[in-house]
């Protein structure tokens, strides 16, 4: 039935594992994105792994470039680039039917406002958050390289759609708190700017204090803001948003012998603004960093490190070379600690 299949709009890395995950559970999915990806996968398959080792091929998949495959879909998961939200926005309200259930799971926090403005009350919406990231190897394969589930509001129809999940590399948790979630998850994401700026992997890049720095420091700023607008930011994984920037700054000792041990993030594994820059593409810069200078900038609050951040990002978009962990601390902090 049309009400059971799920349509991934916007199917990159993220999308195609997702949808892989969840096809592999016996899910009918259809596949929405470019046409480069579905070359690959017409000629490759679709392969999805994960960092245990877990991985599975799919010989058939259905995977389409033209948005009018929504139609078909009860439910639609969409995985565009936030830049993209409008657009995409605009195409489900093109050919989705109503009362199709739309769950984002998007960078930033403000995705679901520019959903709500297009598609009014013909859609159900809900805020999902993917903690992993995921990278494209090429051959129609797609890995997730660091632990973490995914995340949807609670109700009725994201409980029964993860009955048929079940358990697995994309199994979906349910909470009533998405707005903390997202969050938690942003503080997390700062990271990703500094992964990008390093031009490292995540692991060769999260050793080195300097980064590390930079990314702690940025991580107070933001919970200092929150603080003032009186938002509280859910834990993600073990390591609560308060204890977080403490963390990260740890002298590298501890922070490599004792932390990193305990996350599973595998030597594949880049973040998906580092693998936007590689490409070439404008990145999320302005939904990670740049939420929180827009609330900076709404409360009338001065935001410098990610402010700075943000400016650093704009030059490597255009072409500026990665940095050294020194020289980035001391370009983003000066004579911060």
């Amino acid at each position: 039935m049309a009400a059971d299949r799920v349509a991934v709009l916007g199917a990159g890395s993220v999308g195609c594992f997702i949808g892989g995950c969840w096809q592999a559970a016996g899910l009918p999915v259809t596949f929405i994105g470019r046409p480069r990806i579905a070359e690959d996968i017409a000629a490759n398959g679709l392969t999805v792994s994960d960092y245990n080792g877990w991985q599975e091929r799919l010989a058939t998949v259905d995977y389409r470039t033209d948005p009018s495959a929504l139609a078909d879909a009860g439910i639609i998961i969409l995985t565009v680039k936030s830049g993209a939200t409008a657009d995409a926005a605009a195409e489900i309200a093109q050919h989705a039917r109503d009362g199709a259930l739309v769950v984002s799971f998007q960078n930033g926090v403000s995705n679901l406002d520019v959903l709500s403005e297009v598609l009014g009350g013909r859609v159900k919406i809900v805020r999902g958050m993917i903690p992993y990231n995921v990278a494209y190897l090429g051959e129609g394969r797609f890995h997730k390289g660091v632990a973490g589930d995914l995340y949807a509001g609670d109700g009725p129809e994201t409980r029964a759609l993860a009955e048929r999940i079940g358990d697995g590399p994309a199994a979906l948790k349910l909470s009533s708190d998405m707005l903390g979630i997202a969050w938690g998850k942003l503080l997390i994401n700062l990271n990703n700017a500094v992964n990008a700026l390093s031009g490292r992997t995540l692991l060769d890049q999260l050793r080195q204090r300097d980064y590390r720095r930079v990314v702690a420091a940025s991580q107070r700023e933001g919970l200092r803001l929150l603080q003032r607008s009186k938002i509280e930011p859910a834990k993600i994984g073990a390591v609560g948003p308060a204890r977080l920037p403490m963390i990260i700054g740890s002298p590298d000792w501890l922070f490599n012998n004792v932390f990193l041990k305990k996350w599973k993030i595998d030597a594949k594994a880049r973040s998906s603004m580092a693998d936007d820059l590689a490409a070439g593409r404008t990145t999320e810069i302005d939904y990670i960093n740049g939420e929180l200078v827009a609330l900076a900038d709404r409360l009338g609050e001065p935001a410098p490190v990610n402010r700075k951040i943000v400016e650093l990002i704009r030059r490597a978009e255009a072409g500026a070379e990665p940095w050294a962990a020194a020289a980035l601390r001391r370009e983003v902090l000066g004579r911060q600690v």
